[in-house]
């Protein structure tokens, strides 16, 4: 099913209700973002209510993020010997999430829809936010009868550049007022520490001993707050690997994260704060859900040790993240 939600600069945008099984998904052409998440009905993910709200207070919910996710030291990198400077949208230093006018923010087309899947495309022109090189994009949304969102983000491009897309919604499995008491589990050794702007120092640190042990499940409340990128992998994985797992303290839903991508961002949105109500009557506070955006590590076009985000013609960029959802009891 496709409804009207609305129109930006004169484009219309729609949003897009998949099913299959208990999942039911609601997606806008607005940023490829996943507004709406149900299991049997039961909310998964923060979304608005309006475009306007999107455009007034997005805070990236449930967007596509890119040209490039995450930050960029300066919004400055070389590639193939030749210096670019990008979008600074964070704070005026820091290149964050594609920039003022990133992925999130572009109206996507609806290329194929059926009940239970729908395809977007995007083209992305060359000197876009900085970026060299036109990228063309597809996202494939496909839900499964056995309570599985499955997305599938490709694009290629005319000329090198970056490519680092991050799925961006914001989890609470229990549709309580935050996720403090919510446990997660994060299959990785090593993160990232970062400077006071959110880049990483350069340093890939062990977790063991630290407050980003999350090897084993675990209470989120924690003595810090988290922004960080967990390291998954050196590089891309041909198949989904098992990066996280996500438990709601009350609800009994618990979320298996499966993804082909290196890096894993946790973000708890202790920062979060809208002045207006969602869906279902809820008023969205510090830590209302928190976001696992799969990805490449941050920053990697200046760290040629991590991994990294070139993308060249004749090559493909390819990801798949899937949400595998259980009920509980």
């Amino acid at each position: 099913m496709i409804r009207p939600f609305g129109t930006l600069h004169g484009v219309a945008v729609d949003e897009v209700t998949l099913r299959a099984g208990s999942l039911e998904a609601c997606i806008l052409t607005y940023g490829a973002t996943l507004r709406d998440l149900r299991l049997a009905g039961r909310p998964l993910v923060l979304g608005l209510l309006t475009l306007e709200d999107y455009l007034t207070h997005g805070a990236y919910f449930g967007a596509l993020c890119g040209r490039y996710a995450n930050r960029i030291a300066g919004g400055r990198f070389s590639l193939d010997g030749v210096a670019h400077q990008v979008t600074c949208n964070e704070r005026g230093r820091t290149h964050l999430h594609g920039g003022a006018t990133g992925f999130d923010k572009r109206i996507w087309t609806v290329e194929e829809l059926a009940s239970d899947a729908v395809l977007l495309s995007l083209v992305s022109p060359d000197g876009e936010e900085g970026f060299p090189g036109t990228v063309t994009l597809k996202a494939r949304f496909r839900l499964l009868p056995s309570a599985v969102l499955s997305l599938t983000v490709t694009a290629v491009t005319d000329a090198p550049t970056l490519v680092n897309i991050a799925h961006h919604s914001y989890f609470n499995l229990d549709g309580s007022a935050d996720v403090l008491g919510h446990r997660l589990q994060i299959m990785a050794d090593h993160y990232l520490p970062v400077d006071a702007l959110g880049i990483p120092t350069g340093e890939v640190a062990p977790v063991a001993g630290t407050a980003f042990d999350f090897r084993t499940l675990r209470g989120v409340a924690g003595p810090r707050t988290y922004d960080h990128t967990f390291c998954l992998a050196p590089e891309p994985v041909a198949e989904p690997q098992l990066a996280a797992v996500l438990e709601g303290a009350s609800s009994g839903v618990s979320m298996e994260l499966w993804t082909t991508e290196p890096g894993l961002q946790f973000y708890d949105a202790a920062g979060l704060g809208l002045p207006q109500d969602g869906p279902d009557g809820r008023r969205f506070g510090p830590h209302a859900g928190l976001c696992l955006e799969p990805q490449r590590w941050p920053d990697s076009p200046n760290r040629p040790q991590f991994a990294g985000a070139v993308l060249r013609p004749g090559r493909t960029y390819h990801q798949v993240t899937e949400f595998r959802f259980h009920p509980g009891d």
